[in-house]
């Protein structure tokens, strides 16, 4: 169960295509093999206010945060960190060379005794996505 949490820069969207981004990630989520399709949860969040370096409006900034229940070996959480991140930079590669953005990623567990979880999601997925 990843969740996937986008916190940028609110004048990234002229810049970058958000819900193709956040499609990018999910790919790479399920790609990795790491990740039941039927969990991975990815949404973003535009912070209006900002003040980032020298405080030039033209900066951006993406910060992603991918938490999960715990039980994943450390090399599938640093493939799977490694990939989606590598998908990030992709898809941001244009933006980064022409303009200010950082980009930072970081993975988490969350204590599965700690956050109790309950879905009916993988009834009304397609059967290939229901892992």
């Amino acid at each position: 169960m990843p969740h996937l949490s986008i916190e940028y820069s609110r004048n990234l969207e002229a810049r970058l295509d958000m819900p193709g981004f956040l499609r990018v990630l999910r790919d790479a989520a399920v790609a990795t093999g790491v990740f039941p399709p039927a969990g991975i949860r990815v949404r973003a969040f535009a912070a209006d206010h900002v003040l980032i370096a020298d405080g030039d409006p033209k900066h951006g900034f993406i910060d992603i945060s991918v938490r999960l229940r715990g039980g994943r070996s450390p090399e599938d959480k640093a493939r799977a960190t490694a990939a989606i991140f590598a998908a990030a930079e992709a898809f941001c590669a244009q933006d980064l060379a022409a303009n200010s953005l950082m980009l930072s990623l970081e993975m988490r567990d969350i204590d599965p005794e700690l956050s109790p979880k309950t879905s009916s999601i993988r009834r009304f997925l397609p059967k290939d996505m229901q892992a």
